[in-house]
């Protein structure tokens, strides 16, 4: 039996107790309108102003009796229940995380599944807490150039690294060491997690911290927000070795120019390189 409700952010956290506390087996959330929540803060942990919370219970549970205990909290027209038939949910998550092809010869392929080519550039990663599974235009960009990028025997940053799978894909199509930096604790975990388990974790590092910090790379790659790459662009642009690659994405059309501007003024041209669904890949290369 499955019990949603949506609620604000303020009784999400009443709203979930609730629901556990009827003897919900999990409890999920979900936007319940289309607020985008991307690269909190260190510690934080946002949530939309509008939610849809789903109770998943057995199906013997008195649904009247958890709709009463609920309307204490909300509003009884914000809750509806209906019965969910048994299935497989491992098939089931497996039917919507498919292998995904970036450029010629990189997959993203979720643990479990086969790869459709077995002797490509195959990057083991499941969709998890930390931004970056493949599936965002943003990411996708990023996949596509170090696909088709000389990156074999080079030092790579990847600066912002959300689940860890740009530095991760660097390492697999041939990088000699990756360093990978979020300012988000849970990124730092996932990160280390799935270089763990894609068998490169001997060449790559990953830290926390809210600058890319000391040392340079032959290859600077970013996908974070506009606003956060104009404000770190001294130190960004400082992270390339000369004649090194700067690789920038999280950039929506209309602010390329006031990204391409702030690296300008510390010594990398960066040009629009391509676009997807109204986000752009910026590249350069520092002189």
């Amino acid at each position: 039996m499955e019990v949603a409700v949506r609620t604000g952010k303020a009784r999400a956290d009443l709203v979930e107790s609730l629901l556990l506390g009827q003897g919900a087996l999990a409890v999920t959330l979900s936007d319940s309108g289309d607020q985008p929540l991307l690269e909190p803060g260190v510690g934080e942990t946002p949530l939309w102003d509008d939610v849809v919370m789903i109770g998943l219970f057995n199906g013997d549970i008195d649904a009247q009796r958890v709709r009463a205990a609920l309307s204490l909290l909300v509003d009884p027209n914000t809750v509806s229940v209906r019965e969910v038939r048994d299935q497989a949910w491992e098939r089931a998550w497996m039917d919507r995380f498919k292998p995904m092809r970036f450029g010629e010869r990189l997959w993203i392929v979720p643990h479990g599944m086969d790869a459709p080519e077995p002797d490509a550039d195959i990057v083991r990663l499941d969709p998890g807490l930390a931004f970056g599974t493949g599936t965002h235009a943003t990411t996708r960009l990023c996949l596509e150039w170090l696909d088709a990028a000389d990156v074999n025997g080079r030092d790579v940053l990847d600066y912002g690294c959300g689940s860890g799978v740009l530095g991760i894909a660097a390492a697999i199509v041939g990088a000699r060491h990756v360093r990978c930096i979020d300012n988000d604790p849970q990124a730092v975990t996932a990160t280390a997690d799935n270089a763990e388990r894609n068998g490169i974790a001997d060449r790559l590092d990953v830290s926390q911290g809210q600058t890319p910090g000391e040392g340079q790379a032959d290859i600077v790659i970013s996908n974070i927000l506009a606003g956060i790459l104009q404000r770190l662009a001294p130190e960004l642009a400082a992270s390339v070795r000369p004649g090194g690659a700067l690789v920038l994405a999280g950039v929506l059309d209309d602010q390329a120019d006031s990204v391409i501007a702030a690296f300008g003024e510390h010594g990398i041209d960066l040009a629009v390189a391509n676009s997807v669904d109204g986000w752009v890949r910026l590249e350069g290369v520092r002189a």
